[in-house]
């Protein structure tokens, strides 16, 4: 019997998720993308539409997908996008095609978006997405990190700051929320949302028959 219940199990599929991280800028989720990437091979990062120039060292299909503003207001009106945002005079946006594909066949994406992109892919797609925010343990701290990497101006880190008060009073609008105060622990902790997520019977595709078969064998 033991046998028969292993080689009906080895049948089952699992559905694919959408796993999205956001926090302040300077907060940890790039650093916590990078790492989940290189850990786990079953997860993907999602690649995006965007109309802001292509920078050094990009590779067009595999950063983002680069486009004019006129082909990406298109896309919006012809409904392609599962999200889109405006941030900084630059859009971004999620193609629809792309993903629906890849969770029917069981592929796992990873989103790095803001709030407002999470809430839009929640209101299409809910049992889909994982929402997962991450919070600085201090505002002081979240101003040492965007000082010390030392990439933006004073002007820059500024309007970060600002924006980061924002982008904070909307942590309630994720199931998840991780105050990342040491790297390797906030990263220890996604990884076991993901792995609990994976698990879920939602996502089990291929479980009921699973289930009738082994109500119907004998004991």
């Amino acid at each position: 019997m033991a046998s028969e219940t292993q080689s009906i199990s080895g049948t089952l599929k699992r559905r694919g998720l959408m796993f999205v991280l956001s926090s302040p800028s300077g907060a940890g989720k790039t650093t916590i993308s990078r790492k989940l990437l290189d850990a786990d091979s079953a997860i993907r990062m999602s690649v995006s539409v965007t109309t802001r120039p292509i920078r050094p060292g990009e590779v067009d299909g595999k950063d983002y997908h680069f486009t004019d503003r006129a082909t990406f207001d298109r896309k919006v009106e012809n409904g392609e996008f599962l999200e889109w945002a405006e941030v900084f005079g630059n859009c971004y946006g999620t193609p629809v095609a792309q993903i629906a594909q890849g969770l029917e066949q069981g592929q796992d994406f990873l989103f790095d978006i803001d709030w407002q992109g999470t809430q839009q892919l929640s209101q299409r797609m809910r049992d889909d997405v994982v929402p997962v925010f991450l919070l600085p343990p201090s505002v002081e701290e979240l101003r040492r990190r965007l000082t010390t990497r030392g990439t933006d101006s004073a002007e820059v880190i500024a309007g970060r700051m600002a924006r980061a008060q924002s982008e904070i009073s909307h942590w309630d609008g994720y199931d998840y929320v991780i105050v990342n105060d040491d790297v390797e622990t906030c990263f220890a902790k996604v990884r076991e949302i993901l792995a609990a997520e994976r698990m879920r019977r939602v996502r089990q595709n291929g479980l009921i028959g699973f289930v009738r078969e082994l109500m119907k064998s004998d004991a």
